[in-house]
């Protein structure tokens, strides 16, 4: 017996009581009247910001005024043409160190937190978080109430490891003297991009 067997046998040898899990089909989860307003306000209440991509628009060119400054761009899609790095094509992830600026694309996005799920796309997920800045292309009619409804739509590419994350605003955190400091541990900013129906 391992010693993680052991351990978990000791456990369950001192339950004392059992309780069935809970039904969540009777829980009436929160819905908007317009998931896509809900969704902008707090995604810029987490301290990101929305962009919604008017049809004839180029994502180069959004992403080169927003950020003038990007000498080093990391994106793997077809339609970013102005990536100086590819994750797909890097032989470490550390090789995407002195990203400015990361494109991705996010599968639907939640109006109840502003957060965007981000299955893995690309060889190097790196690029989700060590960008300094990350952009994310997410198709406006993607945009789903709530977790409860995000959770069932949850998917993976049989191609990569089957990781994602849910991601919401720039990095943050005050854990130390209680000062906020942005991409402590990911990306400084989030920008996400509304594509057009």
């Amino acid at each position: 017996m391992s010693k993680k067997e052991a351990i978990l046998s000791k456990y369950k040898a001192n339950l004392r009581q059992q309780y069935a899990m809970p039904s969540l089909d009777d829980i009436k989860a929160i819905t908007y009247p317009d998931p896509v307003a809900q969704f902008i306000k707090m995604s810029e209440s987490v301290g990101g910001k929305v962009v919604e991509m008017k049809q004839g628009q180029n994502i180069n060119e959004i992403v080169k005024e927003i950020y003038p400054d990007a000498k080093e761009i990391a994106s793997n899609l077809p339609e970013v043409t102005i990536a100086t790095r590819n994750p797909d094509a890097v032989n470490a992830a550390a090789d995407l160190n002195g990203t400015d600026v990361g494109i991705i694309r996010g599968r639907f996005g939640v109006a109840e937190n502003g957060c965007v799920w981000i299955p893995q796309q690309m060889k190097e997920k790196a690029v989700c978080f060590i960008s300094e800045n990350l952009v994310i292309l997410l198709p406006k009619r993607e945009i789903v109430n709530n977790m409860h409804e995000a959770y069932k739509r949850i998917s993976f590419d049989p191609t990569y490891d089957g990781y994602g994350t849910f991601i919401s605003g720039p990095s943050k955190t005050a854990d130390i003297a209680q000062v906020l400091v942005m991409g402590a541990q990911a990306a400084r900013s989030v920008t996400v991009v509304l594509l057009p129906e």
